[in-house]
């Protein structure tokens, strides 16, 4: 069992409600040249959740689940930044007015640009929603940290989340971690030298075919933990060799070019010290029995 301060984390409640969809006006253009009008970030997104396919897809940065805001207004503003700093992949979000009142969901990340959180709700509670109703976060994570592993950092992870994730010891040092994919350092794209990880995500770029053959990039789902080969999440998004980073996939594959699934951090190290073993179930649908599967 891993030790941590759990006892020290501070938990906090935050306020948010569902973010409308968000689209440019007219046409975007794909990295192959190809105009597109199509659904992309935000809503109450009724028929895609975790547990599904990331890719395939008629949009573009596809949110699954309710996109979630606390300042629609100005997003990179109070309160928003402290709802997207403070909320952790795997916190309790509980509807507490509307005809969903009293439904529980679960956070599932971060999405920079749009600056929203993504909570899980089952569909037929998002059935029931609209964008008026309020949603309680029981926050807690930031700070939290692994007591005999002191070098691997944790960002937006519950600690909940964090012991049902079957993370094993490696020997001194090491950390064994469940992930679907393991994807190579030159397809971190949108997102990467941002200055903190404490919100937002970054894009696996997909637009080489050859590619997302050869690292299985598209068998990725909504909830996948996936290493992020030789990057390091510690003060920033950066390519630093030997380094590995964990995340969890918040949006769906990308037209545009530099973009791709949405990558949120939840733990890092500037040294391998974090070990990938792949695991297909390594997802918060399967942790959680929540999504796809699970009603």
């Amino acid at each position: 069992m891993l030790k941590t301060n759990e006892n020290k984390v501070v938990e906090i409640y935050l306020e948010c409600k569902p973010g409308q969809p968000r689209l440019g006006p007219g046409w975007k253009v794909g990295h192959n040249g190809v105009p597109f009008l199509l659904p992309s970030i935000g809503g109450i997104t009724l028929n895609v959740q975790v547990g599904d396919s990331a890719f395939g897809l008629a949009g573009d940065h596809i949110e699954p689940g309710v996109s979630c805001t606390a300042n629609a207004d100005k997003p990179n503003d109070f309160p928003n930044n402290s709802l997207q700093i403070l909320s952790c992949v795997g916190n309790e979000a509980k509807i507490v007015s509307g005809d969903a009142k009293g439904a529980i969901g679960v956070v599932i990340g971060h999405h920079g640009g749009s600056e929203h959180i993504i909570v899980e709700f089952a569909r037929s509670v998002k059935e029931q929603m609209t964008y008026d109703d309020k949603i309680m976060i029981r926050a807690k994570g930031q700070g939290l940290a692994l007591l005999d592993y002191p070098a691997i950092k944790l960002f937006n992870l519950d600690p909940g989340l964090l012991g049902r994730m079957k993370i094993t010891s490696g020997g001194t040092n090491i950390l064994k971690v469940p992930v679907t994919t393991m994807v190579p350092a030159p397809c971190m794209g949108s997102g990467m030298g941002r200055a903190h990880v404490g919100a937002g995500d970054y894009d696996v770029m997909t637009s080489d075919p050859a590619t997302v053959k050869k690292y299985n990039l598209d068998h990725m789902r909504f909830g996948d933990f996936v290493a992020l080969m030789d990057h390091d999440n510690s003060y920033g998004r950066a390519f630093v060799k030997g380094a590995v980073s964990i995340g969890i996939v918040v949006h769906s594959d990308c037209l545009l070019a530099g973009h791709g699934p949405g990558i949120s951090t939840l733990m890092t190290c500037p040294a391998s010290l974090i070990e990938p073993i792949i695991d297909p179930k390594a997802n918060i649908a399967d942790l959680l029995k929540i999504g796809t599967g699970h009603p």
